[in-house]
């Protein structure tokens, strides 16, 4: 069976075609600038020479049209006809608390995407743009939905609900949903192979570090609390998002500077983060070369960026009543051996050991804790398309 994963932003198109008998990646590629001038497709079938194609896209459907052309082509394509897609995986932003675990697509989930519209709506339009596109282009292909929330749909309530008047959670749905569900879900099930332990027998602390961040509780293989909330901008510092602050920040801010809540809004998710803290940049591996050549700005905003880290590792474990494993992921988190070693460092007293030396690596799987440490310490470099893959091929077999 081969499995199409499709990950569609508003101006963009991601895509994998995975060859579920081993799992193997059979071609992947990314179409940018979707309706702006300077179209591309990036297209690469695995053992082949990359191939850009520069074409007008004025849509998704345009977009999806070179992309399938490109994955059945004679020259550089992957398969010799269309028809050996046997499904197509979708991911999709936020399923609210309508959509505990990945469905199969249909006219009502597609409302029900809809209708989350509001809760994220940079991304579910865009999701919405890309399953329509396909299913005029392959309408007898099965098609899932995966959505990035589904995963810590187990929380229980004292972990998602906030202090506020429950009438507030009935009437609008305000709660955390948390987000990067679908990679937090991998990677927890990945750190349980590596150890060859059962899941359901672990207490895992994922720290899905990114330029957006996010940190999940794993209990027995449930998401029991993440640090992501109502929206992706709770949390961590993050690239150019302020994470967890005081509320009262927010009045405050709106009458002395005379912002309206657009403006306040872009300040925090698009300002703020280590971008705002420094004035460097919202890559962290900017920040991380200005902290080594002395900036203060730099310095401060790492450190307050891996104590926040350490924070949420800590009151996870206070909640979970222990801790097994904590693991590593996404781009930060896999290639960055600076800030996973001070995240670690100090976290000795909860039996947390980080061996230096193997710690020196990066985008590499690999236990890092030293042999003593009663917490195991794991890079596991994040597959959300493999994870998007598995649970479409599990739902239209």
């Amino acid at each position: 069976m081969n499995v199409l994963v499709i990950n569609c932003g508003s101006s963009s198109l991601k895509y994998q075609l995975i060859d579920m008998e081993n799992e193997s990646v059979l071609a992947k590629g990314l179409a940018e600038r979707i309706g702006i001038e300077g179209s591309v497709v990036k297209h690469q079938t695995t053992g082949k020479d990359k191939v850009t194609i520069e074409k007008p896209m004025k849509d998704h459907k345009d977009a999806l049209e070179i992309v399938l052309n490109s994955i059945a082509h004679p020259e550089y394509g992957a398969v010799k006809d269309m028809k050996e897609i046997s499904a197509v995986g979708h991911r999709v932003v936020h399923g609210g608390e309508k959509f505990t675990t990945s469905v199969v697509i249909t006219d009502e989930v597609k409302k029900g995407i809809e209708d989350c519209v509001e809760l994220a709506p940079l991304h579910n339009p865009a999701n919405l743009i890309g399953i329509n596109a396909c299913q005029e282009i392959l309408p007898n292909v099965p098609m899932v939905a995966v959505f990035d929330t589904a995963f810590h749909q187990t929380m229980p309530k004292s972990s998602y609900l906030y202090g506020l008047p429950y009438e507030l959670y009935e009437k609008y749905g305000i709660r955390r949903y948390g987000f990067h569900g679908t990679s937090h879900k991998y990677v927890s099930q990945r750190a349980a192979q590596m150890l060859n332990k059962n899941i359901e027998d672990l207490k895992i602390v994922t720290c899905h570090l990114g330029n957006g961040a996010s940190i999940a509780a794993v209990e027995n293989g449930k998401c029991v609390d993440t640090s992501m909330g109502f929206t992706p901008l709770e949390g961590l510092i993050m690239g150019t998002r302020c994470g967890d602050i005081d509320p009262a920040i927010v009045p405050f801010l709106m009458e002395k500077e005379g912002l309206d809540a657009d403006a306040l809004n872009t300040l925090m998710n698009k300002k703020s983060g280590v971008l705002g803290m420094t004035g460097i940049s919202s890559d962290f591996r900017d920040i991380e070369d200005a902290a080594d050549n002395g900036d203060e700005k730099a310095i401060t905003a790492l450190d307050a960026y891996c104590k926040r880290v350490k924070k949420y590792i800590g009151s996870y474990m206070a909640e979970m009543g222990g801790l097994d494993v904590v693991l590593f992921t996404a781009g930060i988190g896999e290639n960055s051996v600076a800030i996973r070693e001070q995240v670690c460092k100090g976290l000795e007293g909860i039996g947390i050991k980080i061996d230096t030396e193997k710690n020196k690596v990066r985008g590499e799987e690999r236990i890092i804790s030293t042999e003593d440490s009663k917490v195991k310490v794991l890079i596991v470099p994040t597959n959300e398309e493999l994870m998007i893959a598995r649970e479409t091929a599990e739902l239209v077999k």
